[in-house]
């Protein structure tokens, strides 16, 4: 697969809606954060379901909730936005009403699940993610999944995590990076936007033979796989679908590279792990939708 230039992964930083203009953002050193420990009950832990062998699945339900880029406190948001204010209020109102967060590696091993679990998952691989989410999961012992495009940080734009930033958050055991394709995200003259009635992200295109499907989009999905193995040391076990699109060959592949998948919707319920651990549904924050409205009813 032939290499984006370098110049259109700066324009995909700066362009608007798909990627907000980044503001002067004080890096994760400059900022103070005090990190208490919140102090949790004793819970009881939820056990696989499966038989040995057979693929993983829990008997819970699992809320999954998806950000994608944080903004300053007073800057206007859009639906791929919060403020690092409603990020942080997010957190403590997770903590304060007994959920315990979890990591797609975690579920991916089988380990036991807290009886309020729940996953956060960031989308796109943002520097704000690094710059004000991490701080703030280092503030609240929170943990979070981050799905990379890694044709950024293999190109880096300065509106992106850099494998470093990402290095160093896999470090700390709070976070997870995960795939969201190479450049699969329509990262070509579409600049990353989805364009209704075209094949977007992993969807095969009318007419595409199988050939031209593996090289276009197999051979994508694998390549975001070994880079992020390979520069953070661990191999990935999540993939989020670039707008939720899912294929039916894609899918297939997909299962056989990561435990666990995430799609964008419907939002409405949490995901019930008794099916297994691909294409999750996630509830979508909003600044108008906070996790206290979305898992009134979970």
């Amino acid at each position: 697969m032939s290499s984006l230039p370098l110049a259109l992964a700066l324009s995909l930083a700066l362009s608007v809606p798909f990627f907000p203009s980044a503001a002067a953002i004080p890096s994760a050193a400059e900022q103070t954060v005090q990190a208490p420990e919140p102090a949790r009950p004793e819970t009881s832990q939820c056990l696989p379901s499966s038989k040995e062998g057979a693929p993983l699945t829990y008997p819970a339900q699992l809320p999954v909730l998806m950000y994608h880029h944080v903004v300053p406190d007073g800057q206007a948001c859009n639906d791929m936005t919060v403020t690092a204010g409603r990020l942080e209020q997010d957190l403590r109102w997770l903590a304060e009403n007994g959920y315990e967060t979890v990591l797609p590696r975690e579920l991916a091993a089988g380990e036991p699940l807290p009886e309020k679990a729940v996953l956060i998952t960031f989308d796109d691989g943002y520097r704000s993610n690094y710059d004000y989410a991490y701080p703030l999961l280092q503030k609240y012992r929170a943990k979070a999944a981050i799905a990379v495009m890694v044709f950024m940080p293999d190109n880096w734009a300065p509106g992106f995590l850099s494998w470093d930033m990402c290095r160093e958050m896999t470090a700390s055991g709070l976070v997870e990076i995960g795939s969201h394709g190479y450049a699969i995200h329509n990262l070509d003259q579409r600049e990353g936007n989805f364009v209704p009635g075209q094949a977007n992200g992993v969807q095969r295109r009318r007419g595409e033979d199988s050939a031209d499907f593996q090289s276009r989009v197999l051979a994508d999905l694998h390549l975001s796989y070994e880079r992020i193995a390979a520069e953070t040391g661990a191999a990935p076990t999540f993939f989020a679908y670039p707008f939720g699109k899912t294929d039916p060959d894609a899918d297939a592949y997909l299962e056989s590279l990561f435990p666990l998948t995430v799609v964008t919707g419907p939002g409405t319920q949490a995901a019930d792990l008794s099916q297994g651990l691909h294409q999750l549904p996630r509830f979508t924050v909003t600044m108008q939708k906070p996790p206290a409205a979305l898992l009134k009813n979970t």
